[in-house]
C-alpha cells in the first residue's frame, strides 16, 4: 500500500508540530516525558528571585519556578513550584530562599521533615522561609564596622582640627625648640654614656674583684644557711619558747602574790616594816657615830657617862 501525498504531507506537518511543542517546553525547563507536581509558597519579599530559578533539594536540582503573582487576598507574593514527582515531599516541608553565590542570582531550597510520613498533595502551599545570603550576611557584618569607622573618622577630624588649633606659628616654634633641646639632651645622655664605658673599662679589673668577692659572700652564706640548717634550730626554738614560757609562769606568780618573792612584793605590810626597820638602823648608825661611849665605854679614871640625847632626826620618837 502505497502511502499518498497528501498523508506523508499530513504526517510531516504532524511530527513538526509535537517536535515544536516538546522544544518549546524543553526551552522553558518542562520536560513532556516527565511527571511533575505543582506546589505554592508566600513570600514577604522575594528580591532578586526570577522565574525558571532551579529549586534544589539538598543541592540536586528536582524542579523550578513556574512563576509569581501576587496574592491579593493576603498581599504577599505566590509563587509556584514545579516539582518531579521522583521526589516525594512531606506535607510539614519548608521552601527556603538562599543565595548559592555572588552571581548566580537566588534559589529555592526544599527542606523536607523526614519526621513527617504523610505527603504532600498537588497544589499544597508549603511554609517558606528566607536565609540570608551571602552578599546580606557581609552586609549585615559589615554594617558594625562601618559605623565604628564613622566614629572613628569624626574622632581623627577633631583630633586635626585641635592640632591645627594647637600647632599655631607660636606652637611650632616652641615645637622645634623642644625637639631641638631634647636633641641635645640625647647627645649629653650619649656623651653620658661614654664616660661610663669608660669608667667600666678603667675599673673592670675592681668590679671584676667585686663581683668575685659577692661570689665568696654568697657562698659562704649558703654555707652559714646549711649549719644553721644543720643546727636543728626548731628544736633550740622548742626549747627557748619553753624557757619563756616558765619565765612567764614566774612572773604571773610574783604578780598575783604566790610564794616568798611573791608575798614580798605583794605584802604591803611587810614594806612598811622592813622600811621602819631600815629606819632604826639609820638612826642607830647615827647614835653610834655621835656617841660612840654610849655603846663603847672605855674609861681609865672612871667618868661617868654622858646622858642619853635623842637625835635631832629621830622620825621613831616623834611617832
Amino acid at each position: 500500500m502505497k502511502l499518498t501525498r497528501e498523508i506523508k504531507t499530513a504526517i510531516l506537518v504532524i511530527a513538526s508540530i509535537l517536535l515544536f511543542i516538546w522544544g518549546y517546553s524543553f526551552l522553558k525547563g518542562k520536560d513532556l516525558f516527565t511527571n511533575y507536581k505543582i506546589f505554592y509558597v508566600e513570600y514577604d519579599n522575594v528580591e532578586g528571585l526570577a522565574t525558571s530559578a532551579p529549586v534544589t533539594l539538598n543541592g540536586l536540582a528536582i524542579g523550578k519556578i513556574n512563576g509569581i503573582k501576587i496574592n491579593e487576598s493576603t498581599g504577599k507574593l505566590l509563587v509556584e513550584l514545579q516539582l518531579k514527582t521522583d521526589f516525594p515531599i512531606s506535607k510539614s516541608s519548608t521552601a527556603s530562599i538562599y543565595e548559592p553565590g555572588l552571581i548566580g542570582g537566588k534559589q529555592i531550597a526544599i527542606y523536607p521533615n523526614f519526621e513527617d510520613k504523610e505527603p504532600a498533595v498537588e497544589g499544597q502551599l508549603l511554609k517558606g522561609t528566607t536565609k540570608l545570603g551571602l552578599t546580606a550576611g557581609l552586609a549585615d557584618k559589615l554594617a558594625p564596622v562601618q559605623d565604628k569607622v564613622e566614629k572613628m573618622l569624626v574622632n581623627i577630624d577633631k583630633l586635626v582640627s585641635g592640632l591645627n588649633n594647637v600647632l599655631d606659628q607660636k606652637g611650632q616654634e616652641d615645637l622645634k625648640k623642644s625637639l631641638a633641646e631634647l636633641s641635645k639632651t640625647m647627645e649629653q645622655f650619649h656623651k653620658a654614656s661614654g664616660s661610663i664605658n669608660s669608667i667600666l673599662d678603667t675599673n673592670k679589673g675592681q668590679i671584676n674583684g667585686v663581683v668575685t668577692n659577692f661570689n665568696k659572700m654568697s657562698g659562704n652564706f649558703a654555707k652559714m644557711s646549711d649549719s644553721l640548717n644543720k643546727a636543728d634550730l626548731g628544736k633550740t626554738v622548742r626549747n627557748l619558747n619553753q624557757t619563756l614560757a616558765k619565765v612567764d609562769g614566774i612572773m604571773n606568780g610574783l604578780n598575783s602574790g604566790k610564794g616568798t618573792m611573791g608575798k614580798l612584793l605583794k605584802d604591803e605590810a611587810l614594806y612598811n616594816n622592813l622600811q621602819a626597820t631600815s629606819k632604826e638602823l639609820e638612826l642607830l648608825l647615827q647614835d653610834v657615830r655621835l656617841s660612840p661611849t654610849r655603846y663603847v665605854n672605855v674609861s681609865l679614871f672612871g667618868k661617868k657617862n654622858k646622858p642619853y640625847v635623842a637625835p635631832v632626826n629621830d622620825s621613831i620618837s616623834k611617832k
